[in-house]
């Protein structure tokens, strides 16, 4: 038994030497490990622990300015306060967020107007701000199935627990609630490292002050001077210059992956319409290229600008302000005028359009457009209709009808033809205002033959006419014969203005009735915008000479100084779209015929004492619609003329729809024509006297240099 007892305790020793050992060995193992790590490998290690990385991150620029033709700044930025987030690298969680909100919201408020504050805050807005306040309880309503959804659709679902009765333990009567609710909501729009603006509206200079102040306990949060589009000439040819998108829209997301390449953020502001939008790559600038060095954490330890901004280049405009003013003037004065001298006449008058051009250059000097509202009872600026709605011209194009008829040999300058009914099977009787017997051409122009027109028409076509029975051998494609030679001048086409969209005008479908290819022939079947009459009559003041219609004269560099313009970068020379294809003794004879409209013709009456020798052509159109159930007979009015006759610089047309019918001889369209051109001509007689011209804009140019 004592030796049992004595080998039993030699052998525990043993055991414990083993286990000793076996740790030794591990001990001496991590040992040499971690010598292995700091000797060799520690300056890795330290560099991991460390490590930062670089981003790189645009700021948006002041947008390019606007003036016209005379040197007069149109459209120009104001600075304005603005307060803007930076989320760091992987953006801040949602408590993170809301704490920054409540710091803001007790030196910031999104606005003074508590309706207003109400509104922003929806009742997601408040669902959220119970979840992160409450995200075990919330969490905890989900089902089996809900708990195996994805991120998104689990989340939105436990929004969908979430009730009235919760989020209404809250006192959403509460404007410094409701306050840190709408700074949280607009933190959440930030991308990392991308400035996000949170308010730029109504920053007050304490708010400002105050956030300034405070940065260091305000996380990603800046106080900066943005800036914002202001009009100097009140909304004076806004229809044109454009509108673009304010920061909270930012870029359109219906193209925001062509914006983003370009490298714009989701905030920035882009040009929607007009000019603002036609010359976005101009106007825009070159963004402010910063570099964030951010920890591991994402935390932002520094940042450096890697390439200076550069404001967006400026705009010269071919419009005379000043000029556009006065026509803004007459245009609303003359349709207030008409509309209340005869409310029961012109009951359904609403419109006055109008477009001036140069038809030398395609200079656009002014287009104006009145709208009455009559459900408001009052009068709008709604000049943007000049180029985008079209109207029945009647008889002002009938200069292209004698055009084509010239260069198709139907006819040739002096052809006489017997004025009188035309009487075909199935249609109604067609003539001219009066009985005219035989006249030739220029008698037709002058006069307004309708007849002489239609017999243009019918030889076209081929057809035989006997009175009172069908057309016989009428070719259909005489309709698309003569459109081709109307879109020569502009009429059906596009005009090439360089805005983002024109209407090209109403193409009638139907070509097998021959009546209407006579109707075609006197302006009553296709429709035309009034820039495209515009383009028409410049056209045939420009000797055939079709010319694109421009807003835009020159690109300058901006200075930063907005009493001075910058080096030009482009100029843009008149861009011929094509020059009629026919004997320039066809064009000169047309010409004629509209100096004769002005001395002896229909419109004499307005315009035989002009001093400006002026050449134009009238017209009248039938607009007949429906009006509950009511067939209404109004007519379309229609000018178009250009001075002076011999050396045309101004050109202009005028349509004003929907007028009375009995509003034809002393119709609103002399009248506002008549003042056109004397307010043209005066206030270039005075600009001579002042010595005033357009090396104004060279000039302003040189005392920047």
């Amino acid at each position: 038994m004592a030796s049992k007892k004595k080998k039993k305790r030699t052998q525990l020793p043993l055991r414990l030497n083993v286990l000793f050992l076996s740790i030794f060995v591990l001990f001496s193992l991590l040992i040499l490990q971690l010598g292995v790590v700091q000797i060799l490998n520690g300056e890795e290690a330290r560099q991991r622990v460390n490590e930062t990385e670089n981003t790189r991150a645009s700021l948006s620029v002041p947008r390019g300015l606007m003036y016209d033709r005379y040197g007069n700044l149109l459209l120009d930025n104001e600075p304005q306060r603005a307060i803007t987030y930076t989320p760091p690298k992987n953006g801040d969680s949602a408590l993170t967020r809301l704490e920054i909100a409540e710091n803001l919201a007790d030196v910031m408020t999104m606005t003074n107007d508590f309706d207003e504050l109400e509104t922003m805050v929806r009742e997601r807005d408040k669902q959220e701000y119970w979840y992160l306040l409450n995200t075990e309880e919330a969490n905890s309503r989900l089902t089996d199935e809900e708990r195996e959804l994805d991120t998104g659709e689990q989340y939105q679902r436990i929004l969908d627990h979430i009730d009235e009765d919760d989020y209404n333990e809250y006192d959403w009567s509460d404007e410094y609630l409701l306050n840190v609710v709408a700074i949280k909501k607009e933190l959440d729009q930030a991308y990392e490292l991308s400035p996000h603006t949170i308010k730029n509206d109504d920053v007050s200079e304490e708010e400002f002050a105050l956030i300034s102040e405070n940065l260091h306990e305000l996380p990603g949060i800046d106080a900066i001077i943005d800036w914002d589009r202001i009009t100097r000439y009140d909304s004076t040819f806004s229809s044109f210059i454009g509108g673009i998108t304010s920061s909270d829209e930012g870029i359109p997301s219906e193209d925001r992956d062509r914006y983003l390449s370009l490298g714009y953020s989701r905030n920035d502001r882009v040009g929607t319409s007009g000019l603002e939008q036609q010359y976005e790559s101009v106007l825009r600038g070159q963004k402010e290229i910063i570099e964030y060095t951010t920890d591991n954490s994402g935390n932002i330890v520094g940042t450096e600008t890697v390439k200076e901004g550069k404001s967006g280049n400026d705009l010269i405009l071919s419009l005379d302000v000043e000029f556009q003013q006065e026509l803004d003037r007459i245009v609303q004065e003359e349709l207030e005028d008409f509309i209340n001298q005869n409310p029961s006449e012109n009951q359904y008058m609403e419109d006055a359009l109008v477009a001036v051009l140069d038809p030398q250059t395609g200079d656009v000097l002014g287009m104006s457009g009145a709208h009455y509202n009559r459900d408001e009872d009052q009068f709008q600026d709604q000049a943007y209709r000049v180029i985008y709605d079209s109207h029945i011209p009647g008889s002002s194009i009938k200069g292209a009808t004698v055009l084509t008829g010239y260069d198709t040999g139907v006819i040739s300058p002096g052809t006489v033809i017997e004025d009188r009914p035309i009487r075909i099977a199935g249609t109604p009787v067609k003539r001219s205002h009066t009985t005219m017997g035989r006249i030739d051409d220029l008698t037709a122009i002058e006069d307004s033959s309708n007849v002489y027109m239609f017999e243009i028409a019918m030889r076209l076509a081929g057809a035989n006419y006997t009175p009172n029975e069908p057309l016989r051998n009428f070719d259909n494609d005489s309709f698309q014969e003569m459109r081709r030679y109307f879109n020569q001048f502009g009429l059906g086409a596009e005009t090439g203005i360089d805005l983002p969209y024109e209407s090209t005008g109403f193409v009638g479908t139907n070509i097998q009735d021959p009546g209407l290819l006579l109707d075609f022939a006197i302006g009553q079947y296709d429709n035309y915008t009034t820039l495209q009459l515009a383009q028409y009559v410049s056209t045939i003041a420009n000797d055939g000479y079709r010319i694109s219609p421009r807003l835009v004269k020159e690109i300058r560099q901006s200075n930063g100084d907005k009493d001075s313009l910058g080096s030009v970068i482009d100029n843009y020379s008149p861009e011929v779209k094509n020059r009629i294809d026919m004997d320039d003794h066809y064009i000169e004879r047309v010409q004629e015929g509209f100096r004769r409209v002005a001395t002896d013709g229909t419109g004499s009456g307005h315009w035989a004492d002009s001093p400006y020798d002026v050449a134009i052509k009238t017209g009248t159109a039938q607009n007949h619609f429906f009006d509950d159930g009511v067939q209404q007979e109004t007519n379309n009015l229609t000018l178009v003329g250009y001075a002076p006759y011999d050396e045309p610089e101004v050109a202009f047309a005028i349509v004003v729809p929907r007028s009375g019918t009995g509003n034809d001889h002393n119709g609103i369209h002399h009248n506002i024509g008549n003042q056109l051109i004397d307010t043209y001509f005066e206030m270039k007689e005075e600009r001579n006297e002042d010595g005033i011209d357009e090396s104004i804009i060279s000039e302003m140019a040189e005392d920047a240099e």
